[in-house]
């Protein structure tokens, strides 16, 4: 009889790759406009912090929106442009 030594192979999840969703600011949009897009284009911030950015990307010129898969990046700056505001996405180093 004989023993058979199996090798169990490591499968390591790798993360997909993460980008960046960018607010830049402008001359054109309240802020309770750029406020309430933020709101409504990215349910999981609160109203502070969508106020944070917000002032950020004003005083900036430029703030991070939120950090995600490829597919949401593009949905979210999308949405953002949708509502007049200007959004660029890259990938997080």
């Amino acid at each position: 009889m004989s023993v058979e030594t199996l090798e169990k192979s490591s499968t390591s999840r790798k993360l997909a790759p993460r980008y960046r969703v960018l607010l830049h600011n402008d001359d054109y949009n309240s802020m309770e406009h750029v406020v309430q897009t933020l709101l409504t284009t990215v349910p999981s911030l609160t109203q502070p912090q969508a106020v944070s950015i917000m002032m950020e990307a004003h005083t900036n010129n430029i703030a991070l929106v939120i950090s995600c898969a490829l597919e949401h990046a593009e949905f979210y700056c999308e949405t953002l442009k949708n509502h007049g505001l200007t959004s660029t996405i890259e990938p997080e180093e």
